[in-house]
């Protein structure tokens, strides 16, 4: 498990905070308050209960408790708790949604960067169907 850089650097926002832009930062960020753009980060991102995110993120790895409108993605680890709320798609390597939290949206979840399988064959068919051309006579 690889581990974000500057773990030693933790910030706070609390819920005073209203941010219309992107934010950046790096090591730890809780964040409480109300943001209307993108974050990105190569940290770890802890939302809190009173958080409203609208945007994507791209994280290292993420907590949230708030409500959250849009993307994420993580290369680690995303954690939807009891309280939070998700409207938007997730890919992450690990996936942890507790009872009671929401989510709507599609989620990617590969841990292992596994490729597909390949469709399966009909029943009773040794190989896949062909299309069938109709023959002019």
């Amino acid at each position: 498990m690889s581990a974000p850089l500057n773990t030693g650097s933790r910030n706070s926002l609390t819920t005073d905070v209203e941010i219309k832009g992107n934010l950046k930062f790096a090591g730890e960020l809780t964040f409480a308050g109300k943001l209307d753009g993108e974050i990105q980060s190569e940290g770890v991102l802890t939302l809190g209960d009173e958080a409203v995110v609208r945007g994507n993120m791209h994280l290292h790895s993420v907590v949230l408790r708030g409500k959250v409108s849009g993307n994420v993605s993580a290369k680690e680890k995303i954690e939807i708790k009891s309280r939070g709320e998700l409207f938007g798609d997730i890919r992450a390597p690990k996936l942890v949604i507790e009872e009671g939290a929401t989510f709507v949206g599609k989620c990617e979840v590969n841990p292992n960067k596994a490729s597909a399988l390949p469709p399966p064959i009909a029943m009773g068919a040794t190989k896949p169907l062909e299309p069938v051309i109709p023959v002019k006579k």
